[in-house]
């Protein structure tokens, strides 16, 4: 019994120390997946504390977003890197892949204009990605993100699956035409209005994108198109009734983009105010409008 007793001492451990060696050389590599967006983790070398979407301000726990919308994968608390004195040198490479397998976005290295390495602890890195042309909506579409050492042979991986939707504030009507985007963009800001919300002198834009369905004639169209902007008090803000006038304008320019835009000046307005594009072919019944609510603060 007593020789018994010694030997299934010894067997355990022997586990034990099998265990803690196995651990110990996988203790660098994790995977994690957050089952409300999709986004799935793995290191490999490199660990980080915590892995989330935000808008650049606030998190967020979803995986569609409205076309031109802005959002981030943020990476807090990076460790693994090897350092030169207190500097990280990380390279981050953003794929993002459409439902065809062709690649819509390729940056190479997010990080690449820092020579001198990343002098912060702890560390925190974000892949920022705006879902624009030639990320389009009505497609699904793969995003991976590649953390890797430039000094070292760690590395660190996020991807998920995202749609693109069109923003539902804007309201499209149309007879007989046909289009792939249309969305609200500010120039100052250098990017779309997702949320209806803008400043006095801003330069705002109704992008119309992709256009077809008029009658062409020798590669060229004739289009009119009229803007109406009105306060919630039903006053007239602007009313311009045909700004392309007798012009006629070439066919692969019109279904490349089609851009008017306006600029509000003053300090007080009747909120919302009601926008109003319409455009119509001149030579046919083919027409085409974009409405939606703006909110000037």
């Amino acid at each position: 019994m007593l020789a018994h007793t010694m030997q299934f001492t010894t067997k355990g451990l022997a586990l034990a120390v099998l265990l803690m060696t196995f651990n110990a050389c996988n203790f660098s590599q994790s995977s994690e997946k957050d089952l409300i967006t999709g986004l799935t983790t793995r290191g490999d070398g490199l660990s980080c504390e915590e892995v989330y979407l935000s808008d650049g301000e606030n998190i967020i726990k979803r995986n569609s977003f409205i076309y031109g919308e802005t959002f981030y994968v943020n990476f807090d608390g990076v460790e693994g890197f090897e350092k030169e004195g207190k500097s990280a040198f990380p390279e981050m490479e953003i794929i993002v892949i459409n439902d065809r397998g062709d690649t819509a976005l390729y940056i190479r290295d997010m990080y690449e204009g820092y020579k001198d390495g990343i002098d912060i602890s702890p560390l925190q890195l974000s892949a920022e990605l705006t879902v624009a042309n030639p990320i389009h909506t009505g497609e699904n579409h793969t995003l991976n993100v590649n953390i890797r050492d430039r000094k070292g042979d760690g590395s660190f991986r996020a991807n998920m699956d995202f749609d693109v939707i069109h923003n539902e504030k804007i309201l499209v009507k149309s007879d007989q035409v046909s289009f792939r985007e249309i969305y609200l963009y500010s120039q100052q800001r250098s990017h779309a209005i997702t949320n209806g919300q803008a400043g006095f002198n801003e330069n705002l834009y109704l992008l119309f994108e992709g256009l077809q369905g008029f009658a062409e004639e020798e590669g060229k169209v004739h289009l009119g198109l009229s803007m109406v902007v009105e306060d919630a008090e039903g006053n007239v803000i602007l009313d311009e009734p045909d700004l392309f006038g007798d012009s006629m304008l070439d066919t692969e320019e019109v279904h490349s983009q089609i851009a008017p835009n306006f600029i509000l000046t003053g300090s007080q307005l009747a909120n919302p105010l009601s926008l109003l594009v319409r455009i119509w072919d001149k030579r046919s019944s083919s027409w085409i409008s974009a409405s939606t609510k703006i909110v000037i603060e």
